[in-house]
């Protein structure tokens, strides 16, 4: 299952190389490329702080001329390592990760952003198993942590997770590493609320699963990684 292709980024247009210079706001970069500079769209609304360090090496794709930015972000190369850091692209990665067995077994049906409660749960597995993703992309001492800025959000997933196993559905919350980490943990330190609400769900029966991805840029494909096991 391991290096199995989970997206081809080929398809999202014409991929480039470029320069992160600062981050003005949440969703914009100010990125140079070829001795200009450019507007660049971030899709992750995290505080990114570890990895949005000034020169370090971008993947970007040209906007239309309609739009309010110059380019798409793709990727950092942070020492090394490239990370996707797309938001947008999770839940169609984490559908073909899931097609290809990463929650134990290769489902029969998959329905996605699916009502239940007050929220939109991202997955609904053979119409019994409901799935909530999550990716993560803080990494401290070669540990893997969610989140990386506080999330309310978050922590009500959980609730409806549980909840839904107290209806009589299974439920899954499945963590994607856009990082290569030994583990992963709730960051405790940064969001109490958000891990204490993880920690009651797994009490009531919600199942921990994860796994790691890797960008392969001589293919520019992204591609399944090793499994991701807690801490």
């Amino acid at each position: 299952m391991k290096n199995k292709v989970l997206f081809d980024l080929n398809t999202l247009g014409n991929l480039e190389k470029a320069k992160f210079l600062e981050r003005p706001n949440r969703f914009k970069a100010i990125i140079e490329k070829e001795g200009k500079t450019y507007t660049c769209h971030v899709a992750d609304p995290g505080r990114l702080k570890e990895i949005f360090i000034p020169n370090r090496e971008i993947l970007v794709i040209k906007n239309k001329p309609e739009l309010k930015t110059d380019y798409k972000l793709i990727a950092i190369n942070v020492e090394n390592e490239w990370v996707l850091l797309n938001t947008s692209l999770h839940s169609k990665i984490a559908k073909k990760a899931i097609q290809e067995g990463v929650l134990g077994f290769k489902p029969g049906s998959i329905k996605m952003e699916v009502p239940f409660g007050k929220s939109r749960i991202d997955f609904l597995i053979d119409n019994e198993i409901f799935v909530e993703l999550k990716g993560t992309n803080l990494k401290i001492n070669d540990c893997c942590l969610f989140p990386d800025a506080p999330t309310k959000r978050g922590a009500k997933h959980m609730r409806e997770l549980a909840e839904a196993i107290k209806q009589g559905y299974k439920a899954i919350v499945l963590f994607m590493a856009v990082r290569d980490c030994k583990c992963f943990k709730p960051n405790e330190k940064l969001d109490e609320e958000f891990a204490s609400a993880f920690y009651e769900a797994l009490d009531k029966g919600v199942e921990f699963k994860g796994f790691k991805i890797k960008l392969n840029l001589k293919e520019f494909t992204v591609e399944l990684g090793e499994e991701l096991k807690m801490c």
